[in-house]
């Protein structure tokens, strides 16, 4: 049984990682879009969402497999219900990433500012990401509270974005829709940056069976 257990945990493991690398995909696409105001690219990021959908249900499929017949107890137990967590949590920085897409499709350009921070926000956002999941993967404790900082840089870049586009807005009013949507995109990279601290949180939960907060 303990065999089977391990085989399930390894199947888990390599969802999670295709789960994490389609997010990263789709997110770098919808930056781009953004960058582009390309409506048709936006489309298509937009549509690849189903994907991350798929995965979430495999995971979710095998968690229950395996609580079905292996009847996992303490730690293994504790992993498979993690599994599961942090496939919503990609399932929904997917959401969010594809969110990023829609508001490019609704922007009519040009961009008002060179996007900067945005993009910055993407990359430190992905990075929390993989690490969340290399922490989850190797039952890392230290590489999972190491999100807390990150998500704090993810934060302070996101306080950026808005007050500078506070002023373009309020310098040029004609500006004033652009920069509310490219308020929101900057918004989705920040809670994007959220769920990786969830996946963190779940990885401490498997070492110690305790919920901490690495969002304050």
């Amino acid at each position: 049984m303990r065999e089977s257990l391990n085989e399930g945990q390894l199947i888990l493991n390599n969802l999670l990682k295709i789960m994490g690398q389609e997010v990263e995909r789709i997110l770098l696409g919808c930056i781009e879009t953004l960058k582009s105001l390309d409506r048709t690219q936006a489309e298509f990021w937009i549509a690849e969402d189903q994907l991350v959908n798929n995965l979430e249900q495999q995971v979710d499929d095998e968690c229950v497999r395996l609580i079905a017949t292996q009847q996992p107890v303490a730690k293994d137990l504790r992993k498979i219900i993690s599994a599961m967590k942090i496939s919503t949590d990609l399932e929904r920085m997917a959401d969010l990433a594809v969110g990023i897409a829609k508001v490019a499709r609704r922007i009519e350009g040009p961009l008002c500012k060179p996007l900067i921070d945005i993009p910055l926000m993407a990359e430190k956002a992905l990075g929390m990401m993989r690490q969340g999941l290399e922490a989850y993967s190797n039952e890392d404790m230290l590489l999972a509270q190491g999100l807390a900082a990150q998500d704090d840089e993810v934060d302070h870049l996101y306080n950026q974005v808005v007050r500078d586009l506070l002023v373009i807005m309020t310098k040029a009013p004609e500006n004033l829709d652009q920069g509310m949507y490219l308020t929101f995109a900057g918004r989705y990279l920040e809670r994007f940056a959220d769920h990786a601290t969830n996946i963190g949180e779940n990885v401490i939960y498997i070492a110690t069976a305790e919920r901490k907060d690495l969002n304050k």
